[in-house]
């Protein structure tokens, strides 16, 4: 365990963040890690409006690069979700100098854009796991805790509990990797176990999602796929009369991808950390 106190710089790519996060997050820091309490530094930008964005494209661009290229940050965290990123993210990618190389990212939901980019670029510390609003979900605190022990100390525990057990991970919410699919932006998955996990949607459009990502040419070399919840999932009339596992595994079957079972991820709380690539084999067995 470092002794040395990580600076994490928070952005947000996509929509606003709530005030109360900053002010919940750094308490909870402080009262995990009293001898080394991280900076945590909420970016103004974290707090502006723009219609439904957190500030206007260039704006955001443009904190994100702030804190990516300072080489005094040790980690770039999402403030949250919503959507945006893909507004910025070309942009954002152009800038990033040297120093970003040398800092985590970690994220999920549409943070996804920009670890797929950033991860398709070479970096070598980006992962999908809880993001700073989280803390406003009920048992927050334990998601954003375990957001802090991997951008702090790599800690194993934070992990999702298959990841040290394969070679490479990565992991996305459906509708965002698909919107990637065919794009600049698609990462090669090759030999990845590939994680998913999707809120808010009824179950065709989950299947349909799974039809488009399986039938991808460079998806069907993953080395499988494992399914997170979907959550908060929204009514099919008629009934759809499959579940999301039964869908996933649907579809597994027709593409020849293998099914690899559940995975702890998902819009929630209990949402655990995949490091993209190696990263979670070699940090377990540290």
């Amino acid at each position: 365990m470092s002794k040395k106190r990580c600076r994490i710089g928070v952005v947000a790519p996509a929509s606003r963040m709530s005030a109360e996060v900053a002010e919940r997050v750094p308490t909870l820091a402080g009262s995990l890690y009293p001898d080394r309490t991280p900076e945590i530094a909420f970016h103004p930008q974290c707090f502006a409006s723009h219609g439904h964005f957190a500030g206007d494209d260039e704006t955001r661009a443009r904190a994100f690069l702030e804190i990516a290229n300072d080489g005094s940050y040790d980690a770039v965290w999402f403030a949250r979700g919503g959507y945006g990123s893909c507004r910025v993210v070309e942009a954002a990618m152009r800038g990033l100098t040297e120093p970003s190389r040398r800092k985590a990212y970690l994220g999920y939901s549409d943070a996804g854009v920009l670890l797929a980019a950033l991860y398709r670029a070479g970096f070598e510390a980006v992962a999908h796991g809880p993001v700073a609003q989280d803390i406003l979900r009920d048992a927050g605190d334990a998601a954003v805790a375990r957001a802090l022990a991997w951008m702090v100390d790599r800690s194993p525990e934070a992990l999702e509990p298959t990841v040290g057990r394969v070679n490479k991970t990565a992991a996305f919410n459906m509708t965002v990797l698909c919107q990637i699919l065919g794009t600049p932006l698609q990462p090669d998955l090759d030999g990845h176990v590939l994680m998913l996990e999707e809120v808010g949607e009824a179950m065709y459009r989950i299947d349909r999602s799974l039809f488009h990502i399986t039938s991808n040419a460079e998806i069907r070399r993953v080395s499988g796929v494992m399914l997170g919840r979907c959550s908060d999932i929204t009514s099919n009339k008629p009934d759809f009369g499959m579940n999301e596992e039964e869908i996933v595994r649907y579809w597994c079957r027709r593409s020849g991808i293998p099914w690899l079972g559940r995975a702890d991820i998902g819009h929630d709380a209990n949402n655990k950390i995949v490091p993209f690539g190696a990263g979670g084999r070699r940090e377990a067995t540290v």
